[in-house]
């Protein structure tokens, strides 16, 4: 049976919760929030994407009418919608309010995040692994939203340097924590099929926010949790 301490507790930890996830959506939906990670919530133009496969398919030598590739423009429409579905992702539905008080201050890492995305330069895939660690500061996020926020801005154009710091970025704005560190690592079909043809190399980018940027201990940490050698 509950007492009338336990029932007012209860209570205000419910209140306190809830204005907690007020004014996390409020931030979530904050034209300044949205314009710096480049939300647009306009949808694929599906119409326009099928006219220009068909005129670069026409361009390229080939014959769009042809059996093979007469269903290829609407093919190619429905794959950008999935392939660039993050600038369209609604933050606070991704979010859902699975932000938690939590009082534990050591390093929550999410490692070997399969991810794919298009260089902005080619529109030709990269395709990788991102590893991401906070310290949380009173707050910790659900563990499947970490990987859905990498997803939210993997699936747009990008370039890998820019899609490590957002990731970082974003949590560090929502979640608050001590600190926030974003290693990714990729293939680049633009540089594997095209151009130098390096078939072998991969791309390394790291962002490091608060304790992981200033704290070298805690850095080479996160790095050695990951399998890569400790920075310097």
């Amino acid at each position: 049976m509950e007492t009338d301490w336990s029932v007012s507790m209860n209570g205000h930890e419910t209140e306190m919760r809830t204005a907690r996830q007020n004014e996390i959506q409020q931030k979530l939906e904050s034209k300044e929030l949205l314009n710096r990670f480049g939300f647009a919530f306009n949808t694929v133009d599906t119409e326009a994407v099928r006219r220009a496969i068909g005129d670069l398919l026409y361009a390229v030598g080939e014959d769009p009418c042809r059996d093979g590739l007469l269903e290829t423009p609407k093919r190619v429409a429905r794959a950008y919608e999935e392939l660039v579905s993050g600038y369209t992702t609604d933050p606070v539905e991704l979010v859902n309010n699975a932000i938690y008080d939590m009082d534990y201050d050591d390093m929550v890492i999410v490692n070997d995040i399969d991810y794919y995305s298009l260089c902005e330069h080619h529109l030709l895939p990269f395709v990788g692994q991102a590893h991401v660690a906070y310290i949380p500061n009173g707050k910790i996020v659900g563990l499947s939203k970490i990987p859905r926020i990498v997803d939210m801005f993997s699936r747009r154009l990008q370039v890998q340097e820019r899609l490590t710091r957002q990731i970082a970025e974003f949590l560090d704005e929502v979640l608050e924590p001590k600190g926030v560190a974003v290693s990714l690592t990729a293939q680049h079909m633009c540089s594997m099929i095209r151009g130098v043809k390096k078939h072998n190399s991969n791309l390394t980018t790291s962002a490091m926010i608060g304790d992981f940027k200033i704290d070298r201990e805690i850095r080479n940490e996160f790095f050695s949790q990951i399998g890569r050698s400790p920075s310097l």
